[in-house]
């Protein structure tokens, strides 16, 4: 099957020889083939394959891109040329510098893993601080941002009080890597750059050495990457960087837009080229997309995308009352467009700004049986806490659950070992009993230690006093998860294990949102307990599509599964229809970029965020479907939600607008909603 021509454009951005060029590739514009391309013409013209480097950023950019020349070569019988290219990473480029000139550097080193990078950072606080405890892992990423920005240690920003020991300790750390004869990652970048300042003699080998310079996704350079990039190219000049403005969204890791914004100034008489034409989205998600990035405050070389890729749905933007019925509209909807439109589950999205937006997106995906991936964090219900939980809940429903039964036995620790937990279901395999009739018999057993059998009577009551509650007092899924979590003293054992108050309060945060699932069934019911057996029927089904595993499915069920990812994890993906959820201030734009302090920089915040919002945007191949919430429940209370100012920049003719009401949910139903959460957490606290 023959290829698409190249276009003009990209004809011109291959075909460029000489002199620095930056080629601006708009999203879905085909920069890889470019990249590949202008690889194999260098090398057709006579270009000797170690004179050339190409750069990018993780290990699989690099892979595709060696695969993808590799073929190319081969396909013109010159596959023995691919061996001997440079295509690497920035780091794995500088490693390879460093050991080259290890005699320059003091011989033979090693490099810290982030294990060893915290345990220098932490043995130096305590050296230079009485009293207090500091969050190393803070500390060390503010060293780490100032060495991507190529600072000196006095040359920290001094905002808080995290700054200011930031700036104690960098110096002191740098110096402790040097004693262990060690770099850190950053280093591999960094101390390549000042190497070459300070050494015009080994500088000069590595540029005689590499004549022609290529660097992918540009837009995601740090400072120290210029340096060291400048440096190398500075004889020659020959440098192609290939990259996007529009799509700059890592800052918050040390990428700076700047780089791309300013490259004609580092490069004086560069060559521009834009490539405008996407090949992957159809002209109304397009519109959209340009219509949000055409407000960028801070655009150098505007951009206007377009297709020739015939018709197209409209976009759509979904207008909920509440996050959960998003969250439901969402799930139902995947359901349709996989029963009823055929669509696979893997060629489906759902995008988002921050991970604390997806517990709910979870819940209704297993509710509605929607198989789904995570990428870019932990799914909620694989979190401990979240499984501790609901293991309790599904024992006091079916004793029998074993799986569930083990989990719990010993959690919070009662003095059941696992050595005791195998000698109970051992007892239970020879008499026939089930391994909670062991529990339950446990004083019929010789050989249990005083200490298990007493934790076992403590888990007996525990369980049975849940039961209790379920199929005695008919309590309300919610009140018996909030009445579990006391029985067991959740809080105070998270409190306990985590390793900082922080981690402790999103651990419990997590608690809290299980007694809100509960509660949002409940609502969805009726606010009926049922009469049993019907009601606690229903609880188990519930509960079962809560903890149902779909690892197994996802890797080996037909159509894969839906994506869940947040912005910044979605970065070079594509997928037939996205579901771009939580298009609201405070959510996208994220509040921390709403808060920022007059003396920070937010205007430049504020325009990242609208690159985010683009980059969602344009991962829709065929539909894009917007959706916010009028309110949420925001630090304990309902409010309500203004839209993103990003909707307020397209174009009403653009959109169509739906306004979804849950079927189970009426007026008088939502604030009932409201009171019912808000109640549930009070009783948390």
């Amino acid at each position: 099957m023959s290829r698409v021509p190249l276009n003009p454009v990209q004809i011109q951005a291959v075909e460029h020889h000489y002199g620095p060029i930056l080629v601006l590739a708009g999203a879905g514009s085909g920069k890889t083939r470019v990249i590949t391309e202008r690889i194999t013409r260098l090398l057709g013209r006579g270009i000797p394959p170690g004179a050339l480097v190409a750069l990018t950023f993780t290990n699989k950019a690099a892979g595709e891109m060696r695969e993808r020349v590799a073929s190319s070569l081969h396909a013109q019988g010159a596959g023995a040329k691919a061996r001997s290219l440079t295509i690497s990473t920035f780091h794995a480029f500088g490693l390879s510098v460093l050991q080259r000139e290890r005699a320059a550097l003091g011989g033979v080193f090693t490099i810290f893993d982030q294990g060893d990078q915290i345990g220098a950072v932490k043995e130096i606080l305590r050296s230079v601080t009485r009293g207090k405890t500091w969050d190393a892992s803070a500390i060390l990423a503010r060293i780490s941002n100032a060495k991507n920005a190529f600072l000196e240690p006095g040359a920290l920003p001094d905002k808080d009080e995290y700054d200011e020991i930031a700036k104690i300790v960098y110096p002191k750390y740098q110096r402790a890597l040097r004693q262990f004869c060690a770099y850190d990652f950053d280093d591999l970048v960094c101390e390549v750059a000042r190497l070459w300042q300070s050494r015009p003699d080994i500088l000069q080998r590595w540029q005689d050495r590499f004549h022609f310079l290529l660097v992918d996704e540009y837009q995601d350079t740090n400072r120290a990457q210029l340096v060291l990039l400048r440096l190398l190219a500075e004889r020659h000049k020959n440098v192609c960087v290939v990259g996007d403005d529009d799509q700059s969204i890592y800052a918050w890791r040390g990428a700076d837009v700047r780089n791309i914004l300013e490259f004609e100034e580092h490069f004086p008489g560069a060559t521009v080229v834009k490539l405008e034409q996407n090949y992957r989205s159809t002209a109304p998600i397009l519109a959209v997309a340009n219509a949000v990035i055409a407000k960028r405050a801070d655009a150098k070389y505007k951009k206007t995308l377009f297709t020739s890729i015939k018709g197209g749905e409209s976009v759509d933007l979904v207008v909920a009352s509440s996050p959960e019925q998003e969250a439901r509209f969402v799930a139902r909807e995947l359901r349709r467009l996989v029963r009823e439109e055929g669509k696979k589950l893997d060629s489906l999205a759902v995008l988002y700004r921050s991970n604390g937006q997806a517990k709910q997106l979870e819940e209704s995906l297993r509710e509605y049986g929607v198989v789904y991936r995570m990428f870019g964090g932990q799914q909620f219900f694989e979190r401990k806490e979240v499984k501790d939980l609901l293991g309790y809940m599904k024992i006091a429903l079916n004793p029998s659950d074993e799986i569930s039964l083990r989990r719990i036995m010993n959690y919070p620790a009662r003095g059941i070992g696992d050595t005791s937990v195998e000698r109970l279901a051992l007892h239970a395999l020879a008499r026939g009993w089930s391994l909670w009739q062991a529990v339950e018999r446990v004083d019929a057993l010789d050989d249990i230690p005083s200490a298990a059998r007493e934790g076992c009577k403590a888990l007996e009551r525990i369980v049975n006093d849940t039961r209790g509650s379920i199929f005695g007092t008919k309590q309300r899924g919610s009140e018996v998860a909030r009445g579990l979590a006391e029985r067991i003293g959740l809080r105070n054992d998270i409190d306990v294990s985590s390793p900082s108050k922080d981690s402790a309060a999103r651990r419990w945060g997590n608690v809290e949102s299980i007694v809100q699932a509960f509660a949002r069934r409940e609502l969805r019911e009726g606010g009926k307990t049922g009469t049993v057996p019907q009601g606690n029927e229903g609880l188990a089904s519930y509960l079962h599509a809560l903890t149902l595993s779909y690892s197994d499915d996802a890797d080996e069920g037909p159509g894969g599964a839906v994506t869940l990812s947040t912005l910044h994890g979605a970065k070079g993906l594509e997928f037939d229809v996205v579901f771009l959820v939580g298009c609201e201030e405070g959510l996208l734009p994220h509040t921390r970029t709403l808060e920022t302090r007059a003396t920070d920089a937010a205007p430049q915040d504020i325009e990242e965020e609208r690159r985010l919002f683009y980059v969602g945007v344009t991962r829709a191949r065929q539909k894009l479907i917007l959706s916010r919430a009028r309110a949420r429940v925001s630090r304990g209370k309902p409010s309500l939600r203004t839209p993103s100012r990003f909707l307020a920049d397209i174009p009403s003719e653009l959109v169509v607008e739906r306004q979804v009401q849950d079927e189970a949910l009426s007026r008088g139903d939502m604030v009932a909603h409201a009171n019912q959460l808000l109640a549930a957490l009070d009783a948390l606290e």
